[in-house]
């Protein structure tokens, strides 16, 4: 009896003290709620609260999440917004190694250069020949390449019809007291029609004596690059004797890539170094850039005319020329690797505001340098990630996956427009029909987007663009690219 006691004693105490542990549980779970309200900022108003693990949903009060055990988290005006922009402490900033960049306006520092080789310059090119038929009795320069003196003597030629064209000549003025009027002029065009320079003329006419051998003159100074005199050999009239190449200057035919051609145009100033003459920097300019590109290499070929004091440059030299292209406008540059190329867009990440970087796509012209030129999409002014870029750009578009995660995206419109007016802050078009809108043509103002037009844009152009309805019932153009179709009329607004 004493042991069943003990035992029932034992059973009761544990029951009560079960069900004071389940009332104890109780009262907490019903005091909770008030305990799991997320405190606002003092001094700061939230714009609404909702539960991180499920962004989309919005409630205009505190409180516990309907889907997980915890407080709702208020959201402020400035953490953020819809368009992708990400907040990033100081900290964070310098753990990622996150640098910005000023957005300048300045003149594009262009640079090309190439690497080209030596050539003769083929205007500089002389050719001495036999102007009658003859024998070559002595040859004076023998070699190929050798360098010659303008007026040197080349080669000693025998003419047989020069002889009878002198002779004739002498033969005349010796009777000339009995002849006929005119004789002694046509005996001396005799000899000019044999090939006789006036200078011979006036030699045999002075020195009363047949000169039976011409002597052959290098007519500049250079270098003979083909000979074909050799004593004994007969020649007729037109036989090319010696091919003489000046070099007072020299041709550099560079290869240049198709993209730089329209900025090294004719005429662009040059500077020339060879590894030959490491000490010296030659100066010159873009003769021709010739038609024909290489199928290959995808280049064109770039004469450039150099001058040679002392003949130092020969054929066949390389050098390495540095082009100097004629300064350009001003124009908004920022360093090419704060550009993000995915193929179809270019995008930059602007700063905000202390910690805050947004996704803005830009239109690229010319690069050189490390420096791009923006078109469209950016001012003066701005700042814009040159490092850590790529990590920010991931955070914002896991912003946006996870927005678009929670509620389907706002439906993207698509139409052709004139432009009528562009502000600050809206641009006013003329569109056609908007058929998933039911939309009849009209003219209308729509918001532009975050960071301005991808392009430039002005009253009287022709557009396609893209646009979507905001949650206050305002549309705002999300792309815009210029019409390849004609402009058609559309009618007003009523």
């Amino acid at each position: 009896m004493k042991t069943n006691a003990v035992i029932a004693a034992i059973v009761a105490a544990g029951a009560l003290g079960a069900m004071g542990a389940i009332g104890g549980y109780q009262l907490a779970k019903r005091q909770a709620p008030a305990q799991a309200v997320a405190p606002a900022a003092e001094g700061r108003k939230p714009l609404y609260w909702h539960d991180p693990m499920v962004p989309g949903q919005k409630f205009d009060k505190p409180g516990k999440s309907p889907y997980m055990d915890m407080a709702l988290v208020p959201v402020y005006a400035d953490e953020g917004s819809d368009n992708g922009t990400v907040n990033i402490s100081p900290r964070v900033q310098q753990n990622l190694g996150v640098r910005t960049a000023l957005v300048a306006s300045a003149p594009l520092p262009l640079t090309v250069s190439a690497v080209g080789n030596v050539a003769f310059d083929e205007r500089e090119v002389a050719v001495v020949q036999s102007r009658s038929n003859g024998f070559v009795e002595r040859v004076l320069v023998r070699a190929p390449l050798e360098s010659v003196r303008r007026g040197q003597p080349l080669a000693e030629v025998t003419m047989p019809d020069w002889v009878a064209a002198q002779e004739e000549f002498l033969a005349v003025r010796r009777m000339q007291a009995g002849a006929a009027p005119g004789l002694l002029d046509g005996a001396r065009q005799r000899m000019r029609l044999a090939g006789m320079s006036e200078q011979q003329v006036q030699l045999v006419e002075s020195g009363g004596r047949v000169l039976a051998r011409q002597v052959l003159v290098a007519p500049r100074a250079g270098v003979v690059t083909e000979l074909a005199a050799r004593e004994g050999m007969a020649v007729a009239a037109g036989t090319p004797l010696y091919r003489i190449n000046g070099l007072e200057s020299v041709w550099v035919n560079a290869e240049l890539p198709e993209n730089v051609v329209a900025q090294v145009p004719v005429g662009t100033e040059v500077t020339a170094r060879a590894a030959a003459l490491p000490d010296n920097e030659l100066q010159g300019k873009v003769a021709a850039i010739l038609p024909q590109v290489d199928a290959a290499t995808r280049t064109i070929r770039a004469r450039i005319e150099l001058s040679n004091p002392g003949g130092r440059l020969a054929p066949g030299m390389f050098v390495t020329i540095s082009f100097a292209p004629g300064r350009r406008q001003a124009a908004l540059l920022v360093p090419s690797e704060a550009v993000i190329r995915t193929g179809t867009r270019n995008v930059v990440m602007l700063e905000e505001g202390a910690g805050k970087f947004a996704p803005v796509q830009v239109e690229l012209g010319a690069e050189s340098g490390g420096q791009v030129e923006v078109r469209a999409g950016l001012q003066a002014g701005q700042k814009v990630a040159v490092s850590g870029q790529f990590l920010v750009d991931s955070e914002a578009s896991l912003k946006g996956s996870g927005q678009r995660m929670a509620g389907p995206a706002p439906l993207a419109h698509r139409g052709e427009a004139t432009v009528e007016a562009v502000d600050k802050d809206e641009i006013t078009l003329s569109h056609g029909p908007i058929a998933t809108l039911k939309w009849p043509a009209m003219t209308m103002s729509f918001e532009l987007p975050h960071g301005g037009l991808p392009m430039r844009v002005a009253a009287g152009d022709r557009v396609t663009f893209e646009f979507v309805q905001q949650a206050d019932g305002s549309f705002q153009v999300t792309s815009m690219a210029p019409a390849s179709a004609p402009a058609h009329q559309h009618g007003e607004q009523k």
